[in-house]
């Protein structure tokens, strides 16, 4: 079992998208997406440059991974089974817009790209990534997010990438800390902090898309 750590800079709903009671990090991350294997977990620290301020000491979200599938087998179970995930740009509701599952295979490949989070310019990564990671064992705090104990601390990786090797020593350690906090699994305890972004912004389609993608590029890095 590994733990991998990265900062996450926008957390926007999108990625990893927490709702429908199923976490899915479906594009953003490649690096992490490829490496994670069912039972592994990963989690996602804030920023210290986040809408609500420095929470780079804090868990955003945590996740173990419960399965994972390719782009096209992901894609194939949302129509049956999580049809909420497939992005509804137009919709009023936020979690219909945030959905993940942006690349529709029914014609066959490559994908087409639905009208979602990002653009063209982010096809590359998202679809570099290969694999979808889905859990059904999370955690997402949002906009309330956790402190870690000070033991866990060496887990903060506040650089681009992430860590996951250096982890290794504290996996135990974390499991059981974020298992015995008290909150039940699988809810969604905040609000994503760029959630407004979505009400203000006019062009939020493209800012989420560039962002992103000057993020991924960092990711493919070398992990510690």
């Amino acid at each position: 079992m590994k733990l991998f750590s990265y900062c996450l800079r926008y957390d926007d709903g999108a990625a990893p998208n927490p709702f429908w009671e199923l976490c899915t990090l479906a594009i953003c991350k490649p690096a992490i997406r490829r490496a994670a294997n069912i039972g592994d977990w990963v989690v996602g620290l804030g920023s210290a440059h986040s809408p609500i301020g420095n929470i780079s000491s804090c868990i955003v979200y945590t996740m173990q991974v419960t399965d994972k599938m390719t782009q096209q087998e992901y894609d194939e179970f949302c129509r049956v089974h999580s049809p909420y995930k497939i992005p509804k740009w137009n919709s009023q509701k936020f979690e219909h817009r945030v959905g993940d599952c942006i690349y529709d295979y029914s014609q066959g490949t490559p994908p087409t790209l639905r009208a979602s989070v990002h653009n063209e310019s982010n096809r590359e990564q998202d679809l570099g990534g290969v694999y979808v990671l889905m859990s059904r064992h999370f955690y997402y705090f949002g906009d309330k997010p956790i402190p870690l104990p000070t033991s866990l601390t060496p887990i903060i990786h506040a650089q681009q990438g992430h860590k996951s090797t250096a982890n290794q020593p504290y996996v135990n350690e974390f499991v059981a800390w974020i298992e015995n906090l008290g909150y039940v699994p699988n809810k969604v305890y905040g609000e994503p902090q760029l959630k407004k972004e979505f009400i203000l912004a006019p062009d939020i389609g493209s800012h989420c898309a560039r962002r992103d993608r000057e993020d991924d590029g960092y990711d493919e890095e070398p992990s510690c």
